[in-house]
């Protein structure tokens, strides 16, 4: 048994606690979406709580999800109709757990909750003792400690009591502190006690009475309280991890975290980690000296740091979780590895940010923070459309959109209910024709030691997670290459910057814009590190944990640029998983995964990575659907060698005539609507058609168009489906120079040396 190191694997355990694990789904991403959950899978992570109760770890599980969530309850209410109510606990859908939590509330009986959803009445049980537990503390005005350690018990965080009591987090803290109210650190043996474990497998629970480990000092790794103590204590340092894998959060976080706590090992610290999803390596027990399945809150962590008092904690490898906690953490006293928290607010604050690139005369796109429709109004009309709204508080949950003209950004104000001084909306101009490009890199007390700029296949407009991105840059003016290493240069002096950072820019004839800072480990730095052979992560902690001098670093002479090869990421899509939803590519990443190729040129590598994400040559026909007169002005040199290369074109109505007009031979398709032969639907459905290249004119969220039917079906009916102009040019070129055949397979390592 792996666990114990002693007895055999054919042991049944006696468990003395309980795991839950809730999925957790992003449907709010995609565009008429069907929300119902049903037997085909459609969620894109999940978390694990430990705990000791089901209302404890129902409670620290909902949290887990990262989805705003203070618990089951204490969140804001659903509101609907009794009718509404009784159709959202009927059928199921990601909020059907609140509908249940908001009909409890209202009184309906456990019977009449199980009859509509099918759901034991031993779980509704244990669910109305969380709901009982709150009318309860939302009466009494002083919490005294059997009342509190019960509601810590029921899995209430310090956050949700607060919510509830008016108090501050902060206050909540202390109160149950004072009144001796802590969480006992469990070991997960899998043996309930009746063999010894060795694993430093741990959760926190307030169901208990002692740890099971022993803090006090010269206890090292922290044995088992009947274990050998006195071993020479190591200096600990805390990574935190990056919680459920979510659109935008994936595996490459959770390589960035496991590289590190690597790195922390090899330069002697104890190393712990903080996650809670199943899925990751991270959470493997054998990956670290500890591992804390628990909660990446504030609450959470400040407990295992108290009782830990580790040298620090590394919060730049987990993506935005743990970043958000950067300045709560250090406000606590905590220590942080790499850059300063206050440091990490001046990139993370619009404000503060935008003046930071005023005083070094970096140029931004022109945004501004407002709040009311009449200063929107006024600033579209001073910079011109199109505009990127980013709303603070959205119905439907969508994030951001592009409006092209005031009736687009109408219908999408209309979906933010609320635009005020507490929920500012920000809007900043959209540079159209713009490349977008990337630099990933790592600096040591503000002087940049290893960076990789990266290209965007599409131009910008394609959120940066569902772009395709080469690296070493392939078509980028050497002036723009050097523009953006000496922003970055000064952008990291400016920060003091010691650890991972990722800029991201928008070209335009040279004139280089910077969109966003962030001080932490990206998505692309797991596919930066494989592409050029230097482990960015490593060199990251080296810099953070200050284990190498900077002169060690400038004798490494890192060569990022002037490769021999070439790597290009391509995301991966889950629509024909999603039923309903709109397949194209905008400012909100809708990808669930992504590929990387290499190869000895750009299209060898984009040919490859296409494929690994189910792309398939076309053998015969093809039907093109091009929206604007520029797009099609654009594509037509593309189309014309389409035709040279063999392949029957189809053409929509208005594509067909440009195709006609500029001597290209193709078959017209007419509208949807019009029910004359032959229609659009009539190739996809009967499959007479082997790739559908479709570029939107623009996006509407609503209107059900032909455009849009052709996407669905295309991808209902699995033909590949392209929605972006430069990834299909770029697909034509790659077609035409490569064969399917013909590409070479080479081992990694014939790249990287």
């Amino acid at each position: 048994n792996a666990v114990t190191k002693t007895t055999t694997a054919d042991f049944e355990p006696a468990l003395d606690y309980l795991a839950l694990k809730i999925p957790r789904w992003d449907l709010d991403k995609f565009r008429k979406v069907a929300q119902e959950i049903s037997s085909e899978m459609k969620s894109v992570g999940e978390i694990m709580s430990l705990g000791r109760s089901f209302e404890e770890v129902m409670q620290k599980g909902l949290r887990m999800l990262q989805i705003g969530l203070y618990g089951f309850v204490a969140n804001q209410e659903l509101n609907l109709s009794p009718e509404n109510l009784e159709k959202a606990i009927k059928h199921p859908t990601p909020r059907r757990i609140l509908a249940i939590a908001e009909a409890m509330h209202k009184g309906w009986s456990i019977e009449k909750i199980s009859k509509l959803s099918g759901i034991d009445e031993w779980f509704l049980g244990k669910l109305e003792n969380i709901v009982k537990l709150e009318k309860v503390l939302r009466k009494t005005k002083k919490m005294d400690r059997d009342l509190l350690l019960q509601a810590k018990r029921y899995g209430y965080s310090d956050k949700q009591l607060s919510e509830i009591t008016g108090e501050t987090e902060s206050s909540i803290r202390a109160l149950r502190k004072r009144l001796g109210v802590v969480p006992y650190v469990k070991q997960i043996d899998t043996m309930a006690a009746e063999y010894p474990a060795k694993t430093n497998y741990l959760y926190l629970t307030y169901h208990g009475q002692e740890h099971d480990l022993d803090f006090g000092a010269g206890t090292g790794a922290g044995e088992k309280k009947s274990g050998r103590g006195g071993a020479r204590a190591k200096k600990k340092i805390v990574v935190l991890g990056s919680g459920p894998y979510a659109i935008g959060t994936s595996v490459e976080f959770d390589w960035c975290c496991v590289n590190a706590l690597t790195s922390v090992g090899k330069a002697g610290y104890e190393k712990i980690i903080i996650n809670y999803n199943p899925e990751t390596v991270s959470t493997d027990y054998d990956m670290s000296d500890k591992l804390y399945f628990d909660e990446l809150s504030l609450e959470r962590v400040l407990d295992i740091c108290e009782l830990e008092k580790p040298a620090g904690v590394i919060v730049s490898m987990g993506g935005q979780v743990p970043n958000n906690l950067a300045i709560k953490l250090a406000n606590a006293g905590v220590k942080l590895f790499g850059t300063s928290a206050e440091n990490i607010d001046r990139a993370e604050n619009r404000h503060k940010f935008s003046a930071l690139l005023d005083k070094l005369e970096i140029d931004q796109p022109r945004w501004r923070e407002m709040r009311s429709r009449e200063e929107i109004s006024s600033f579209t009309k001073d910079v011109g459309y199109p505009v990127l709204v980013r709303p603070s508080y959205v119905l439907s949950g969508a994030a951001m959109s592009v409006a092209h003209n005031d009736d687009a950004l109408t219908q999408f104000l209309n979906k933010a209910t609320r635009i005020s001084l507490e929920a500012p909306v920000v809007v900043s101009k959209f540079e159209q024709g713009a490349k977008e490009i990337e630099i990933d890199a790592v600096a040591l007390d503000g002087e940049v030691l290893i960076y990789a700029i990266a290209e965007h296949i599409e131009n910008a407009g394609v959120h940066s997670g569902d772009a395709t991105i080469v690296l070493p840059p392939q078509k980028l003016y050497i002036e723009t290459i050097r523009r953006v290493k000496d922003i970055a240069k000064k952008i990291a002096r400016e920060l003091k910057i010691t650890g991972p950072f990722n800029i991201q820019f928008l070209a335009k004839n040279n004139l280089v814009k910077v969109i966003e800072c962030n001080l932490r480990a990206s998505r692309s730095f797991p596919f930066a590190s494989k592409v050029t052979g230097y482990n960015f992560i490593e060199i990251a902690t080296q810099a953070m944990l200050k284990v190498k001098k900077l002169a060690y670093f400038r004798a490494q002479n890192y060569r990022t640029l002037d490769l021999d090869h070439v790597g290009v990421k391509a995301p991966q899509f889950s629509f024909s998983r999603l039923k309903g939803a709109d397949p194209v590519s905008g400012v909100e990443m809708a990808s669930t995964g992504e590929v990387a190729c290499f190869g000895d040129d750009m299209y060898e590598a984009f040919f490859k990575a296409m494929i690994s994400v189910g792309f398939r040559v076309p053998k015969k026909n093809i039907l093109l659907s091009i929206g604007r007169v520029e797009d099609k002005a654009s594509f037509l040199p593309h189309a014309r060698k389409f035709a040279e290369m063999g392949y029957q074109l189809f053409a929509t109505e208005g594509t067909s005539a440009f195709l006609t007009e500029n001597g290209i031979h193709n078959t017209m398709l007419h509208k949807i609507s019009s029910n004359k032969k032959p229609g659009i639907l009539d190739v996809i459905t009967s499959k007479k058609v082997d790739l559908v290249i479709n570029i939107p004119k623009n996006y509407s969220r609503e209107e059900v168009t032909d455009g849009y039917l052709i996407r669905r079906k295309s991808i209902d009916y699995n033909i590949p489906l392209i929605t972006n102009l430069q990834v299909a040019e770029v697909i034509v070129e790659a077609l035409s120079r490569k064969s399917q055949d013909h590409l070479e397979i080479k081992d990694w390592s014939e790249y990287s040396n």
